[in-house]
């Protein structure tokens, strides 16, 4: 199974379980995480969720060949949209436990998490200028107003990957493990997750609802996905993968 559900005793855990393909995103992928929070959302036993990736990775990105030849008709009505606002509408705490590649569409995800949990070997970026696009689920929005506007520009305009203690000095992750066991960062967002379980949930839910209308109102979302979807119909875009593919440097032409 692409997504690996368990259950525990107040809260649950998530595993993106695409190993092959360092768990990017396809769009099978994106549904099941947000059927399950939708899910949780609405079981009272359920009282935080922790999502992670399996083999040593979180998420590197989308799946490139889903995006190739999609259009800007067919991203307008992409279901991946209905999927992100189900799991941005997740109304309890949601912590991500980051090892690896959490880039593009998978760093997007861990942005969306109210607690981020960073391991040594974890790597962040919104490389997606690399391929000709822009984020498209509101990653440039989230990372400016964790990390400021001069270094998401640098992320996103140069398609910069930070490091571990890079994102955790820069305010994007609430905390940094350095213990390099392969488990330290799931086991120690497990325990943020148990121990949140713990807390008055009413309480929780509002004080997250808060934050989140409070960031909502300064962010341009809406439009960081309009420019995602008409930049599917560039020539650039086509350029960009084109050379992804084949390991070589795009020569874009602005088209």
């Amino acid at each position: 199974m692409d997504l690996l559900i368990e259950r525990q005793n107040g809260w649950a855990q998530l595993t993106l379980n695409r190993p092959a393909q360092k768990n990017a995103l396809n769009t099978a992928l994106l549904g099941a995480v947000a059927a399950a929070l939708s899910e949780m959302a609405a079981d009272p036993a359920i009282r935080a969720v922790m999502v992670t990736g399996a083999g040593g990775h979180f998420a590197a990105g989308a799946d490139i060949g889903e995006i190739e030849h999609k259009t800007a008709a067919e991203g307008s009505i992409d279901p991946r949209k209905t999927h992100w606002a189900a799991i941005r509408a997740f109304p309890k705490p949601l912590i991500a436990a980051v090892e690896g590649f959490a880039l593009g569409g998978g760093f997007e995800l861990a942005l969306m998490a109210d607690l981020m949990v960073l391991g040594p070997t974890a790597r962040l970026g919104l490389p997606e200028t690399n391929l000709g696009l822009i984020p498209g689920a509101g990653g440039g929005q989230r990372l400016m107003a964790l990390a400021g506007r001069a270094r998401a520009m640098r992320m996103v305009l140069m398609g910069e990957v930070i490091d571990a203690r890079t994102a955790h000095d820069w305010g994007i992750a609430s905390y940094l493990i350095t213990d390099e066991a392969p488990a330290a960062c799931p086991q120690f967002a497990a325990q943020i997750a148990a121990q949140i379980s713990e807390r008055a949930p009413l309480a929780l839910m509002a004080a997250k609802a808060a934050v989140l209308a409070g960031e909502a109102r300064s962010l341009a979302l809406a439009e960081e996905r309009q420019a995602f979807e008409r930049l599917l119909d560039s020539a650039d875009k086509s350029i960009g993968i084109a050379a992804f593919r084949a390991r070589t440097k795009a020569e874009f032409t602005g088209k």
